[in-house]
């Protein structure tokens, strides 16, 4: 539908330019606000410092890889399409995306000392220093993606103006063209949360294994070789990675509806997206001073509070902009809905990661680990039918209220406080770090058990920072995939026809088969850290009785190279699998292989991801002192538990999202190329 141009797209384009700057204004207020907090001992400081300097030389070799592909997929665009300025989008949307995860990770790995000296104090002092930091991660990735796609609209439109002489035109060609963008975001957060997810896991196993299980000593013991690579990871993997993860789904989110906006020449609705976003950056901030806690309160309910103050402002703000934009409060449902969804698959996350269920799982492993493991399966499983029937519900409804672009609407609506979502994850890893620190620098058990009460409160808002990824990942990877058919002009996908078929089954599978890849990938990496650990603990003199270091380097440097070669594979795939499946089945078969591997790996990362934080605060349930506590079989279980759920949680479950969005956009982008090459192929066949 052609809507004549009668709102000021320029002037409304640079107010959210403006609005990303002043985001990002605060983010250097609150990273001034952390650093001035005391960073404790020396020993906190110098353990700190370790972490700091793996983390730091993991992302350098990983950016050094990413950067390479970055320059050859450009390259590709650039000459392939060809099309010099969605070539440019591509780079920025990969560059925003690298100084996203590294901003957060610079201010994340100085906050966890300073999280654990604060909380000598309290347990509210520690949160006011750890929830700042994740703020941080959060603010940045929202206002880096405004400002990499309102300042690519503009340039892109004013380039377009060269050609079309009309302001729609130009505005079309933009939303076309800026659909780059998303994908260099998608290419880095794919390499990012897989490269960091199995760093991290690796880590992890490998310490808890052969430090808790076998040897018996404590989480995070000094004497533990793997203890700074473990560290060192929750920062690689659930900081840097989850934020290039929430940095690809809020900007996917957005160029979807850009994209079905300018297919249907809709000019308010290319605002309405960058509005709805910037509104949502302006929330999140306003939700920041709502995180509030008194003695004695409890810290998952100021950061839930937080979530839903900013929430509650987005639709304020949303109900005004749909009417103003549209005259009715039609589209304004389709925000609404999405957010709700979005909410209900977090709500759910933390119901199946807390509580009740959290003690019945932690139960079950008084039997052994096969039973914990087989309830956990199981919990994970349940845990899949709310969030699935939310997210149906809300196609139904967006669809109902705005067609297409209601479910892309319906996507914004669930990502616009990625502000807000963002930091109730990121604050998880500064606190485990913190947790980490208090051991390992002997602060004593007070301090331990706070840090511990906040690190166990992250792991459930990981859960619902988890979830919104997932959740927006149905509703954008949909939207992306409605783009897809009305770019190759398909109406109707015919799932009698035989190749259609294939691709359902092929797209289908593709979800398992990644997950496996990267299960495999930190299975191996964490043998090598067992041997390493128990070649350590069995020939360095002394280090048992703490008269001797670890070489803590050595297992830093094998996590490093393993996740960096790890990483490759599942990335490249990810990009080539939808050009091979168009190329030789058609283009009707691709839109099959991406509804197949969208009805399979929504439910699979949703299962993976509640799954693992299900064992995760299960086995810290039984630390805090219940079942026998630390040291007992039950806890010994619930290790294993947690051990099998570590690469389901921070590797295989939160990759599956940024795949399902990378596969679509690739075929989005990639279509033109793909369309002739298949041509090509069926003459000489």
């Amino acid at each position: 539908m052609t809507t004549p141009v009668t709102i000021n797209v320029n002037l409304l384009t640079w107010l959210c330019f403006w609005v990303s700057i002043a985001g990002l204004g605060f983010v250097v207020y609150l990273t001034i606000k952390i650093l001035r907090q005391s960073p404790g001992t020396t020993e906190m400081q110098r353990i700190s410092g370790l972490i700091h300097e793996g983390a730091m030389a993991f992302l350098g070799r990983e950016y050094r890889y990413i950067a390479v592909f970055v320059v050859i997929i450009g390259l590709i665009i650039l000459f392939g399409i060809p099309s010099w300025p969605e070539a440019i989008a591509f780079v920025v949307g990969a560059l925003c995306s690298v100084l996203a995860g590294y901003i957060g990770m610079q201010i994340g790995t100085r906050a966890n000392a300073r999280t654990a000296e604060a909380a000598k104090v309290s347990l509210n002092d520690g949160l006011r220093v750890a929830f700042p930091s994740g703020m941080v991660m959060g603010l940045s990735v929202a206002s880096l993606g405004l400002l990499g796609l309102s300042g690519m609209f503009l340039f892109l439109s004013w380039n377009a103006g060269l050609v079309f002489p009309d302001l729609l035109s130009r505005l079309v060609e933009a939303t076309n063209l800026i659909v780059g963008f998303s994908m260099g975001a998608s290419s880095v957060a794919l390499f990012a949360r897989v490269g960091g997810g199995i760093y991290t896991k690796a880590a992890d196993v490998g310490a808890d294994l052969v430090g808790k299980v076998e040897a018996g000593i404590p989480e995070d013991d000094p004497r533990n070789p793997a203890v700074i690579a473990d560290n060192v990871g929750d920062n690689v993997g659930d900081i840097a990675g989850m934020g290039a993860d929430l940095y690809e789904s809020y900007v996917g989110a957005i160029v979807a509806a850009l994209a079905i906006a300018g297919v249907n020449q809709d000019a308010r609705g290319m605002v309405l997206a960058l509005l709805l976003a910037g509104w949502g950056l302006i929330s999140s901030v306003a939700g920041y001073f709502f995180v509030r806690i008194k003695a004695g309160g409890d810290p998952q309910t100021a950061l839930m509070k937080g979530l839903f103050a900013s929430s509650m402002i987005l639709v304020a703000g949303a109900l005004f902009l749909t009417g103003k934009f549209y005259g009715d409060i039609s589209m304004f449902w389709a925000v609404l809905v999405g957010l709700a969804s979005g909410l209900a698959v977090g709500v759910t996350a933390e119901r199946f990661t807390s509580g009740k269920t959290i003690e019945n799982l932690a139960r079950s492993a008084t039997t052994g680990a096969g039973t914990n493991i087989i309830s956990g399966v199981a919990v994970g499983m349940m845990s899949t039918v709310i969030p699935l029937v939310a997210i149906a519900i809300a196609i139904i409804i967006a669809y109902a209220a705005g067609g297409v672009f209601g479910i892309a609407l319906a996507a914004i609506g669930m990502l616009s406080i990625t502000g807000m979502t963002v930091a109730v994850d990121a604050y998880g890893p500064v606190a485990d770090n913190a947790a980490g620190i208090a051991e390992m620098a002997r602060l004593g058990p007070e301090v331990r058990k706070r840090t511990e009460r906040l690190d166990a409160v992250g792991n459930t808002t990981a859960a619902i920072g988890k979830g919104f990824a997932i959740g927006s990942a149905a509703l954008t990877a949909l939207a992306l995939f409605s783009a897809y058919s009305q770019v190759a002009k398909i109406k109707v996908i015919d799932v009698l026809d035989a190749r259609v078929i294939a691709g359902l089954f092929i797209g289908g599978v593709i979800p398992f088969f990644f997950s496996a890849r990267s299960m495999q990938a930190v299975s191996r990496a964490a043998q090598c850290i067992v041997d390493e650990v128990r070649r350590q603990f069995r020939e360095i003199p002394g280090l048992m009785e703490g008269k001797a270091n670890p070489d803590s380097t050595r297992c830093v440097d094998i996590t490093t190279r393993a996740a960096i070669k790890e990483m490759i594979g599942p990335g490249i795939l990810a990009v080539i699998i939808p050009f091979i499946v168009g190329v030789i089945l058609g283009a009707e078969a691709l839109g099959g292989f991406l509804a197949g591997s969208l009805v399979t790996g929504v439910p699979l990362a949703i299962f993976l991801a509640n799954a693992g934080g299900a064992w995760d605060n299960a086995k810290k349930f039984v630390e805090e002192g219940n079942l026998g506590g630390k040291g007992s079989d039950t806890h010994k279980a619930t290790i294993i538990g947690d051990t099998v759920g570590d690469p389901f949680k921070d590797t295989a479950g939160p990759s599956l999202n940024i795949l399902l969005k990378l596969m679509s956009i690739v075929s989005l982008v990639f279509y033109p190329f793909i369309k002739l090459v298949h041509r090509l192929l069926f003459l000489l066949l």
